[in-house]
């Protein structure tokens, strides 16, 4: 399937109830079960929620992924990332990033980050140790747009069984598909290149492993806000893209 193909069709399907075309915005906060746990897949709003399954399947689809999580925002797309660590667990990221992540980052007690120049693989690989779990990229990055091979950093981050985290917000899906280069998860904060219009805060999260799909999920139904009314309407905008 082609990329202008997914971005109109992913995550649509007809609606089961109406054959409406278009994704209807589902706004309930609980569902009808025939009995505890027996259910048509959704029992609670904070859990699933019809609209946003279809927005978290588009997105998977554009990244080359097999599953997607939305978010409230970027930020609580990265917060989500970061709570799969514990206490002890180390950081490598980019001395250049978004300010957002950086402040979110040097605020976290308990974990470590070391600052590197990722756009020198040597200078990933040398600041590797026992405790480093996470890799986090961000490329191109915001604002100075600088470039990272992916690729290498993946090699490397498999080596010392670390995850690969890829900020795409400035490449989008359009001009890069991290999952395709060795990465584990893609971050997007959607209020910018994926949304395009400056009217909607958004972020997500796109992954193959079903694992850390799970992790994630339960992360993001306990912790992380969502997104609820505006998630349709950023969906329409998503399934137009490129068009």
């Amino acid at each position: 399937m082609k990329l202008n193909t997914k971005v109109i069709h992913a995550g649509a399907h007809p609606d089961p109830s109406t054959g409406a075309i278009m994704t209807p915005i589902y706004q309930t906060s609980t569902y009808v079960q025939e009995a505890p746990g027996v259910n048509k897949g959704f029992e609670y709003a904070r859990s699933q929620n019809p609209t946003r399954q279809a927005l978290e399947e588009a997105v998977a689809i554009i990244e080359n992924g097999q599953y997607g999580l939305v978010f409230g925002s970027g930020v609580a797309a990265t917060d989500a990332v970061i709570k799969l660590l514990s206490p002890g667990d180390e950081v490598i990221a980019a001395s250049d990033m978004y300010g957002g992540t950086y402040r979110l980052f040097t605020k976290i007690f308990g974990l470590k980050f070391i600052y590197v120049d990722t756009t020198n693989p040597e200078q990933v690989k040398a600041a590797i140790t026992a405790n480093t779990k996470l890799i986090w990229l961000e490329t191109p990055t915001n604002p100075l747009m600088n470039i990272t091979d992916i690729k290498a950093v993946s090699v490397i981050a498999k080596a010392a069984g670390a995850l690969l985290c890829v900020d795409n917000t400035f490449a989008s899906p359009y001009l890069q598909n991290p999952l395709d280069l060795g990465a584990d998860i893609v971050m997007h904060s959607a209020t910018k290149y994926l949304s395009g219009h400056s009217d909607v805060i958004q972020g997500c999260l796109v992954m193959n492993d079903p694992a850390l799909r799970e992790q994630l999920y339960f992360i993001q139904k306990v912790v992380v806000r969502y997104p609820d009314r505006w998630t349709v309407f950023w969906f329409c905008v998503v399934s137009k893209l490129w068009q």
